[in-house]
């Protein structure tokens, strides 16, 4: 994982511009280069104001930007967060996203000393859901018309991991 810098704009557009990406990201398709600079400049200002911190996924053989992943609606005060991630669909199934997702709950959890951190996924993301049940989260239940895109309301599901499960699982 990287710090996101303006180099990484053209890629994120790569990514965040395909509609099978985005369909289950909980927002538009980003539509030109500069949406993208704007998302940089958003991650950077969001870890600057403490709301929010978002990394870069890279292949480390060959330095390839594939995704980002990172915590949102950051509220220390109250030990929490939101896991969120992408990655280009060329790197589905590969064990990307699983890899990013344990180093960012050990960061948030003893790094940062979160107790706990939901994931919110869209009903129909079986790959993302199953990847979270398959790391240790919880699914905790339904939320109702949680996430406008698209024109429309859509269901989610919510999912959480809390410190002592995390610990729990260190252990074995």
């Amino acid at each position: 994982m990287v710090e996101i810098k303006k180099e990484h704009a053209k890629r994120i557009y790569e990514i965040l511009s395909l509609e099978e990406v985005t369909r289950q990201y909980g927002m538009d398709s980003v539509k030109n280069l500069e949406d993208a600079y704007e998302l940089v400049d958003l991650f950077n200002s969001n870890f600057v104001e403490k709301r929010g911190m978002r990394w870069g996924i890279v292949i480390k053989e060959s330095d390839l930007f594939i995704g980002t992943i990172g915590l949102n609606a950051l509220q220390t005060r109250h030990k929490r967060a939101e896991i969120g991630y992408e990655i280009h669909p060329d790197y589905w199934r590969k064990g990307f996203a699983s890899e990013a997702v344990k180093e960012v709950l050990r960061y948030g959890f003893e790094e940062l000393d979160l107790y706990r951190i939901g994931a919110v996924t869209f009903l129909n993301n079986e790959a993302s859901s199953n990847l979270l049940l398959k790391l240790g989260f919880q699914k905790e239940g339904l939320l109702r018309g949680y996430i406008h895109q698209g024109n429309a309301s859509h269901d989610t599901f919510v999912f959480s991991m809390i410190k002592q499960d995390w610990l729990k699982m260190q252990q074995i």
